[in-house]
């Protein structure tokens, strides 16, 4: 059976995905990427077969990269690291190279700062004084720039530093000025002691991670208050809840950890890696109801090929395959979520649509967990950016942006996208939606998912600090492993336009 591509997958796949000669003439057709794909994972014909029917009709599409280097030379199919930076020039530089190693190959990279001593700390072998974390953020910041001329996709980093540093401050406060930190998400790592210091308004402690000695205290309430702030006026930073995430972490007897990949959806240790693939929902349903049985194939068949990957896999460095091997992580998620509830005529913003998205993620949580291969975790919700795209439909669990929009991709393309449905009543689009159902849906999906959720709070123009604030409140109480807010139109460059704010045309 032929699936038709649309316009906008099309785009995408030549851009980006479909193999090129030296010249950079395409030499791939969507047909021969699917085949490749399907043929370099599958240990033999018969599932060969049951992969490219899966990826074939976009019932089930793996991350980027697999999609990219799949039984291509370089063979690298993961697509979120975490890699560790200690405090020495040694170890920094040494990340990023590895960084540069893996951003090449189409990985995106995480970060935690917080060992490096604060800005005018001592460095005892130069007699001098340290310059800090965000300096040498903004080196990375750099080196991405440079590596992302020559990759085939944007290179994307999440920099993470602990509430507890005495250089928070200056952290938070880092993309105050534009294009600052520009391949940067950054957020906020929060302790239970800080939350709870900034609910009781008290004082909480700065400590050197060098000396490992208190150096101040601050009012917790100020500093939160400050995220907030920044988050309102640039959409960074975000925040993870790190001790929640080291409670729920089930590979915690190889360590503690402390940053995520650069959307936050896979929490990781030192050097692991993690390949991520979703499920389309928008075709697991039988007219208005949702085929559970097609739903149960579709994963059994998802976590196999998943776990293929990883033993497939062509990894960067000899301390990720280690790493990635000793863990087996893997996240399958799902996309197309506000299309399945809309065909259902179920608004996303209702008790229905929190319960019916718990109940989902449950079901195939439990179908992965059943079918894993010593995985220590099963599922992540990605944001599925531009693998939603070649799908057609929305991205990871978000509601849909607005009945028309724009988004503008590969390096400054513009995409059309306009809601063809049955069902108007139950249309909501993504700044219609009160803040809480946002964050009621993340925390949904979150009880069954072992990595993280993927999420942006999406906020109209005119929303409040308030706004942001009770979002950021409400993710801690329920226990969401992070948290981002987006006011629209609070970065001067943005992904998704809605399509009457005076965007120019687009290509296609």
């Amino acid at each position: 059976m032929k699936v038709e591509l649309s316009p906008n997958a099309l785009t995408v796949l030549e851009k980006r995905y479909l193999l090129k000669d030296e010249t950079g003439k395409i030499i791939e057709t969507p047909a021969g990427l699917f085949h490749r794909v399907a043929k370099a994972i599958a240990r033999n014909k018969s599932e060969q077969k049951e992969f490219h029917a899966l990826i074939s009709q976009l019932e089930f599409l793996p991350n980027s990269p697999t999609l990219m280097n799949a039984g291509t030379e370089l063979g690298q199919m993961s697509a979120c690291f975490v890699l560790p930076i200690e405090d020495s020039l040694e170890s920094i530089f040494t990340t990023l190279k590895n960084m540069a190693i893996i951003q090449q190959s189409g990985g995106g990279t995480g970060f935690s700062f917080s060992h490096l001593r604060p800005k005018n700390d001592v460095v005892k072998s130069t007699h001098g004084i340290a310059s800090g974390p965000v300096s040498f953020m903004k080196v990375y910041n750099t080196a991405t720039d440079v590596i992302k001329q020559g990759g085939r996709r944007r290179g994307a980093n999440m920099g993470i530093l602990s509430v507890h540093h005495p250089d928070i401050i200056e952290f938070i406060t880092s993309k105050e000025k534009e294009k600052t930190l520009s391949n940067f998400n950054i957020s906020v790592s929060a302790t239970d002691q800080f939350m709870k210091a900034a609910e009781e308004r008290g004082k909480y402690e700065l400590v050197n991670p060098r000396t490992g000695k208190t150096v101040d205290c601050l009012k917790a309430n100020k500093v939160f208050d400050l995220i907030v702030e920044m988050a309102w006026k640039t959409g960074d930073p975000g925040m993870i809840f790190i001790d929640e995430i080291n409670r729920r972490h089930p590979a915690k007897r190889f360590g503690r950890i402390e940053a995520t990949n650069p959307c936050g959806e896979v929490p990781l240790l030192p050097y692991e890696s993690c390949n991520l693939g979703s499920i389309n929902l928008a075709k697991m349903l039988k007219g208005q109801e949702i085929d559970w049985d097609k739903l149960e194939r579709t994963a059994v068949i998802a976590i196999r090929f998943l776990n293929h990957v990883i033993d497939k896999n062509r990894y960067p460095i000899p301390e990720i395959r280690k790493a990635t091997k000793l863990t087996r992580k893997i996240g399958l998620g799902v996309m197309g979520f506000a299309e399945m509830l809309i065909e259902m005529g179920i608004r996303y913003d209702s008790e229905q649509a929190v319960d019916l998205g718990g109940k989902l993620m449950q079901f195939i949580y439990m179908v992965a967990k059943k079918n894993s291969k010593r995985n220590s975790t099963v599922c992540a919700i990605a944001p599925t950016g531009t693998i939603s795209m070649i799908a057609d439909c929305s991205s990871g669990i978000e509601p849909l942006f607005a009945k028309e929009f724009v988004k503008e991709v590969l390096g400054g393309v513009r995409l059309k996208h306009k809601l063809n449905t049955r069902q108007k009543d139950a249309v909501v689009t993504a700044l219609e939606i009160a803040p809480e159902w946002h964050v009621r849906m993340q925390a949904a999906f979150q009880k069954n998912v072992d990595n993280a959720v993927s999420k942006t709070i999406n906020l109209p123009e005119n929303a409040t600090l308030e706004d942001v604030r009770k979002s950021y409140w409400l993710a801690y109480k329920l226990r969401c492993k992070g948290i981002t807010a987006y006011r629209y139109g609070s970065k001067p460059e943005q992904v998704l336009y809605v399509e009457d704010s005076g965007c120019p045309e687009c290509e296609i």
